[in-house]
């Protein structure tokens, strides 16, 4: 079984120096498998590794966060995707739940304990899913 700190995860900003601050809290978080892109279009490109969970910032270019958003839905929907944002903007938050993001981060204060709780939200998520998929077995028995 696989323990939350095993979770792939991306990280994307185009600001490098809040992506090197991103990639060293959740990596002192016990997470080790971190990859950090710059540019939204590299992680778009690195989506055939598979990553569980990404942090998006919202505000990039040439491609914006909810724009890529989009795409990494229409790719794999079950990536969780955690917009994180300098501002603290409602109508913002609501659209990426929309667009189908997990969660809306306020980048400030406390951000390794927002991360954490995100990702031991999403080990929950993963868990009950998985109790809830019935095994072949079980399937094979209900069919018969």
């Amino acid at each position: 079984m696989k323990t939350p700190t095993d979770f792939k995860i991306f990280l994307v900003d185009d600001d490098a120096f809040s992506l090197a601050i991103y990639e060293q809290r959740i990596k002192g978080l016990g997470y080790q498998n971190v990859t950090a892109f710059t540019s939204g279009t590299d992680c778009l490109n690195s989506l055939i590794e598979k990553p569980q969970v990404i942090f998006l910032d919202h505000a990039m270019a040439p491609i914006n966060g909810f724009e890529l958003l989009k795409k990494i839905k229409r790719f794999d929907p079950n990536i969780y995707v955690v917009m994180v944002s300098g501002q603290e903007d409602m109508q913002q938050a609501l659209d990426a739940l929309r667009f189908g993001a997990f969660d809306y981060l306020i980048k400030g204060q406390n951000e390794s304990e927002k991360m954490q709780s995100v990702l031991d939200r999403i080990a929950k998520v993963q868990e009950m899913l998985k109790k809830k998929r019935p095994t072949i077995f079980r399937k094979l028995v209900a069919a018969l």
